[in-house]
């Protein structure tokens, strides 16, 4: 699971995924197990839930290049396109609306764009956070 956005501008609309993904680690009770992976250049948490295994992700890198460290974790972690949730801003949806989308465009997110140019693929779930337009 990983949230996007820009590592260093935390608290701001567009790194919601971030927010969710620190939301989620202590719902799962592991907020004090982020540590950092040189490996992907992110900040990564181990959790489980309903018996399975999760990798929670935090890119340490700009919206556009969060691809980067989403792929290297899946390459550590063994896992496929169709493995990976990505957590991300939607400008087009009111704030707070939630929705989930298999597959398809990146819908002009450069986050979502990085992470389809460097897994090859368009496979992953998206958890869409609306943040609506200022």
């Amino acid at each position: 699971v990983a949230g996007l956005g820009n590592y260093g501008l935390r608290g701001t609309r567009h790194s919601v995924g971030m927010e969710v993904l620190d939301q989620l680690a202590r719902q799962l009770a592991v907020a004090e197990g982020w540590r950092v992976d040189k490996r992907c250049c992110a900040d990564v948490a181990l959790a489980t839930a309903h018996g399975l295994e999760l990798v929670l992700l935090k890119p340490r890198r700009f919206m556009n290049l969060n691809g980067l460290s989403v792929a290297s974790a899946a390459d550590i972690y063994s896992l496929g396109p169709g493995d990976i949730y990505l957590v991300h801003d939607d400008l087009d949806k009111a704030l707070g609306k939630v929705a989930i989308k298999l597959g398809g465009s990146a819908r002009g997110h450069n986050g979502v764009q990085s992470c389809i140019s460097a897994l090859q693929s368009n496979e992953m779930t998206r958890l869409r956070i609306g943040i609506g337009r200022p």
